[in-house]
């Protein structure tokens, strides 16, 4: 096959008229794929892993984008992620119950930013718990992903990610795709109306879907995810898309698009409320994500709450890179102690920083600051990264009355320190233990006897 000159102008996505064109771009998109293992963070993953990289093999799934064409844009109604194991139940709900993340249009708002509509499967018509109507307007999805379809641009070769664009939620309605995916709120009578036939904030919350179960989605997901369970013997997590004809569901087209066991372990530690507390406890927390114990840390790396600054995120998550190089190559593990979202990829909401730069890390805790808050997502590869390499995972913020041992930090040998992160280490081994059950964890500044 012949390649086209560079001086050619091709689509953005893969659709134009000209098979040899649409060929030359399905092989370079294959291509892509395979250089994709020699970049930092796949090794910096292999890494972590402790894998090497002979032993890595490449496979490449050609998938059918599911989804229809609005005016340009390509892009499901529907993404989401389905959980067998639930690891923040809320409620009435049990970790055995699952966890589903849904959101308007392409994947990669949820697995790559974290906003979604998270609820449990086994009680749909319990909202995400956020305290009040502003909380949730707040934290509603205000864009979406789609692929841009008949744009061009002149030749040269650009990566997969450019296909896709991000579009303002006004779109969605243009396009006539909101109306079974959002409710509207009513200022006047503070409430919220079910659907977009009146004036106001929308709130994407798929009311229709999931409350009104026009379209029997959390059946669906719950049947698979058992079948699914079944068969690979353990917890599983399944991503998928749903999309309909441009009138009215039904009927609705489900894509099922990927399956992967979860890591969740069966150890048993037993943590009582009152073990939380005490003159040995570093950091405590009643929403842990993991469960286990380890007693091998001596390192702690830690962002300056004085130089803290959302502005700054990026460098922080550059310096935290480079100590994170170091500790790996010496084999250290470490806690890790920040402020807002690990891995958010909004500056304002947390540190954006990706797993590989990370990876060495053991434990992680997040904390807040007044004015910053967050909600981690179940959803997200973060957070997937995080569950498949059994790191426990602390959520602290500072209005509870479990806070973190900051004086005790402070006075620990300083290893090195930039203007916005600081490593110590610990004269002896810290503690970790965290009861998966119930959710508790805590870290002991020395080992409890």
């Amino acid at each position: 096959m012949n390649r086209l000159p560079a001086s050619t102008p091709r689509s953005w996505a893969n659709d134009q008229p000209d098979l040899e064109d649409r060929l030359w771009r399905l092989s370079q998109a294959i291509k892509y794929v395979y250089a994709s293992t020699f970049f930092r963070q796949a090794k910096d993953y292999r890494s972590a892993a402790s894998r090497e990289n002979r032993e890595e093999k490449m496979g490449v799934i050609i998938q059918e984008v599911v989804g229809t064409s609005h005016d340009g844009r390509f892009y499901p109604h529907i993404s989401g992620v389905a959980k067998s194991f639930n690891f923040y139940p809320l409620g009435f709900a049990r970790p055995e119950d699952g966890a589903v993340d849904l959101a308007l249009g392409l994947g990669k708002m949820i697995v790559e930013h974290g906003v979604s509509w998270p609820y449990s499967p086994s009680h749909p018509h319990v909202n995400p718990p956020y305290t009040t109507v502003r909380d949730l307007l707040k934290r509603s999805q205000k864009e979406f992903w789609a692929i841009s379809l008949g744009e061009c641009r002149a030749g040269g070769q650009s990566a997969p990610a450019e296909y896709v664009r991000k579009f303002p939620l006004a779109d969605a309605e243009q396009d006539g795709t909101l109306f079974l995916l959002a409710s509207t709120y009513d200022a006047e009578d503070d409430r919220i109306i079910m659907g977009v036939h009146r004036p106001g904030p929308r709130i994407v919350d798929f009311a229709h879907i999931v409350k009104g179960e026009m379209i029997p989605l959390t059946s669906l997901l719950q049947c698979l995810l058992k079948e699914c369970a079944e068969i690979f013997g353990t917890m599983v997590t399944i991503e998928f898309a749903l999309t309909w004809a441009k009138d009215a569901p039904p009927p609705a087209r489900f894509g099922f698009l990927q399956v992967r066991p979860m890591v969740v372990s069966n150890a048993q530690v037993d943590l009582r409320p009152e073990q939380l507390e005490g003159d040995n406890v570093l950091v405590a927390s009643e929403s842990v994500l993991g469960n286990g114990r380890r007693d091998d840390i001596n390192d702690i790396v830690y962002v300056i709450a004085e130089t803290f600054d959302v502005a700054h995120t990026r460098m922080i998550a550059s310096d935290l890179e480079e100590i994170n190089r170091k500790l790996s190559a010496q084999n250290r593990s470490y806690i890790l102690i920040g402020y807002g979202r690990w891995g958010s990829s909004d500056p304002s909401a947390g540190i954006p920083i990706n797993f590989a730069q990370i990876c060495a890390a053991g434990i992680i805790v997040e904390t807040t600051l007044p004015g910053i808050d967050f909600m981690l997502s179940q959803g997200s590869h973060f957070f997937h990264n995080v569950t498949s390499f059994n790191i426990l995972y602390f959520s602290v913020t500072h209005a509870e009355k479990y806070a973190i041992d900051w004086e005790w930090l402070e006075a620990q040998s300083v290893v090195t320190e930039t203007n916005y992160v600081r490593h110590v280490r610990a004269a002896q081994p810290l503690q970790v233990a965290v009861d998966g059950r119930t959710g508790r964890g805590a870290i002991y500044k020395s080992i409890e006897k």
